[in-house]
């Protein structure tokens, strides 16, 4: 049992597949091995985009379209590629729908049950949650009792209200921990939980959802400091893997 801190880390995210790679590379060895490194996501976006507006079937597009989007300069005169602006119009138009083919998955790591509510409000994100109901929480079992989240003001602002704050987990730890001495199951002992009680989870969404969960959850949108830094960090996450992205969390 103790206090945790929050920790996100990107487990996958949307590459080409081998095969389709294989096909771009037969047709164009160039421009997969000079111009598409590191845009797999960003090719898979211009594929979808380019769909809807193309005579060209999707497995056709990069090969007969990508030196004219990946190969010139912008347009519009804001920097990166014909496919950067192409982009840059589809989000400010609002054709969302095409960024939904781009999917992340994350491993999130000290999250308190409080902030998972909120969380869970987001639409179109798919969760896989550490269960309090078959993970058991007592002191003696594996996991050592329950690890909990305390929010900034309470350890760094407030007189006495951090010494409050763990005084209160050490009675619900020895609450829940007398509940399963008297056989209480532990998918039963853990009401007495905190909204404090840090939790793991995986979770996958795509590129729309994460600009729309951002733009709701952003530190300074005045929301709480807890989620406000797991929306900063997934951001974080997705830039390293996809900088082309880096604009549209500034924009939203």
């Amino acid at each position: 049992m103790g206090e945790t801190t929050l920790n996100v880390k990107l487990l996958a995210h949307t590459q080409l597949s081998a095969g389709f790679f294989n096909i771009l590379a037969e047709a164009d060895e160039d421009l997969v091995t000079h111009t598409l490194v590191d845009k797999d996501s960003q090719a898979v976006a211009l594929t979808a985009i380019r769909t809807c507006y193309s005579a060209n079937k999707p497995t056709e597009i990069i090969v007969k379209e990508g030196s004219r989007y990946f190969g010139r300069e912008a347009s519009d005169g804001e920097g990166g590629s014909e496919a950067d602006r192409l982009i840059r119009h589809i989000m400010r138009s609002r054709h969302l729908s095409t960024l939904e083919h781009l999917n992340y998955t994350f491993a999130i790591e000290g999250l308190s049950r409080a902030a998972l509510a909120q969380l869970t409000r987001h639409r179109h994100m798919s969760f896989s949650v550490q269960s309090q109901r078959y993970v058991k929480f007592g002191s003696g079992d594996r996991s050592g009792g329950f690890d909990y989240v305390m929010p900034p003001i309470v350890r760094e602002e407030i007189e006495d209200a951090e010494a409050e704050y763990d005084y209160l987990m050490r009675i619900i730890q020895e609450t829940y921990d007398r509940l399963r001495g008297m056989g209480v199951p532990a998918e039963d002992a853990r009401a007495v939980l905190p909204n404090a009680a840090a939790t793991n989870l995986v979770m996958t969404a795509n590129l729309r959802t994460i600009l729309e969960f951002y733009s709701k959850r952003k530190p300074g949108r005045g929301a709480q400091i807890e989620i406000a830094t797991l929306a900063e960090k997934i951001r974080e996450e997705v830039v390293a893997v996809d900088p082309w992205v880096s604009q549209f969390f500034e924009e939203v």
